[in-house]
């Protein structure tokens, strides 16, 4: 289906159907897989032969969303886990060995900061954190023994745009395998294989799913690394994603544009009045002039995205974390919540919650601050949403 358009594909890439000829994807509740005989049995665990053979690596349902993602992101193939993070986990299993280099943005999201810089440090695989948006800082961290480049476009949560392209040649130079999360604009925004990207991270948990209901990873790329690297570690290891949770992703793709053009309409009339409060010192989103990369953002994206982060202005880091939460606390539509990618709007107090975890030389290194509120916003009246922020304004 490589000729149609893009909301085409959404609903109808990598469809299957049975013998009863369903209309809507099938759901194949079931861990295992019955053989004709003993030698169709070993030609499938062989892989000699096409089909399936048990569910913790193969299932119908999953290999559709499979599919339909991998032609969403322009990629060969798809392999689908149980969460973004095991996506994450799974590709540098897959591609790195003890020994081995990985640079990285250091502007990305909490748990692949810890995972990156603590489990991954414990069996030989070391990584330098660099600034996203600092093309000589990515160049200085190579190594004779650097295989990876890890980017997070736009960051979490401040936003930080990186030019891809740009990465991708670097990384292409220095023989690295370049890994871009998508996370935040999903195909329908940005495409960054078409870029450079060797690899596309998903946790599909949010804006794929799109309504908060299941958790599921993804990792796109060519057939040759999905198929000959990560389905091995995937096969033994088990970050299985179930049937019933590809079934739901599935349906959240189909109405996967509709949702983002929609919430990045919504999060740029959010964005722009946050910036004519007088409590607020700072927005960051791609979609503003303001924002540093806002020109980048135009090239390489479709639209700004859901994501909208804001600084509570406060003379010391106490009096901005009491502003923050006080905003927080105030709120009565918006969902205190760290998920995002839900119609619903969310809101969270980072450096408590999602980045609680690091450091705080980390986190001051990634421009995290006590004052610093992470809004993901959804599919309600951006006029009930400011309403509810404005709450928490007044003292």
């Amino acid at each position: 289906m490589d000729s149609f358009d893009f909301d085409t594909l959404a609903v109808r890439a990598g469809t299957q159907r049975s013998e009863f000829g369903e209309h809507s994807e099938a759901l194949y509740l079931t861990s295992s897989f019955v053989f004709k005989s003993a030698a169709e049995a070993a030609e499938r665990f062989a892989h000699s032969e096409e089909g399936f053979t048990y569910s913790r690596f193969t299932n119908p349902t999953v290999s559709m969303f499979q599919d339909r993602l991998a032609a969403l992101e322009g990629g060969e193939a798809c392999m689908a886990t149980a969460s973004g993070m095991s996506a994450i986990v799974s590709v540098v299993m897959a591609a790195l060995s003890a020994g081995d280099h990985l640079v990285s943005s250091q502007s990305i999201f909490g748990s692949t900061l810890n995972v990156f810089s603590t489990i991954f440090n414990r069996f030989g695989v070391e990584t330098t954190f660099v600034d996203p948006t600092d093309l000589d800082a990515w160049r200085a961290a190579i190594r004779p023994n650097t295989k990876m480049f890890f980017l997070e476009t736009p960051s979490n949560p401040l936003t930080d745009i990186a030019d891809i392209a740009a990465i991708g040649q670097i990384a292409k130079e220095a023989g690295a395998l370049f890994v871009v999360d998508n996370c935040f604009c999903t195909p329908a925004l940005q495409r960054p294989i078409e870029y450079g990207a060797d690899v596309v991270v998903h946790s599909a948990t949010k804006f794929l799913d799109g309504q908060g209901r299941v958790l599921g990873g993804a990792i796109v790329g060519t057939k040759e690394f999905i198929m000959g690297k990560v389905f091995t570690y995937v096969r033994s290891a088990g970050p299985t994603l179930s049937a019933f949770n590809a079934w739901v992703l599935l349906k959240g793709l189909e109405t996967l544009s509709l949702r983002v053009e929609k919430q990045s309409e919504n999060a740029l009339a959010i964005a722009q009045w946050l910036e004519q409060q007088p409590q607020v010192g700072r927005v960051f989103y791609p979609g503003l002039p303001s924002h540093p990369q806002y020109a980048l953002a135009q090239r390489q994206q479709k639209a700004g995205g859901a994501i909208v982060a804001f600084e509570l202005k406060g003379a010391t880091p106490a009096e901005q974390r009491e502003n923050a939460w006080r905003v927080i606390d105030n709120t009565r539509v918006c969902s205190i919540t760290g998920n995002l990618g839900d119609t619903r709007t969310t809101i969270t107090h980072p450096a408590s919650t999602t980045h609680g975890r690091i450091t705080p030389q980390a986190r001051a290194a990634a421009g995290i601050t006590e004052g610093l509120i992470r809004l993901a916003v959804g599919l309600e009246s951006p006029a009930d949403i400011r309403a509810d922020l404005a709450r928490g304004f007044v003292r």
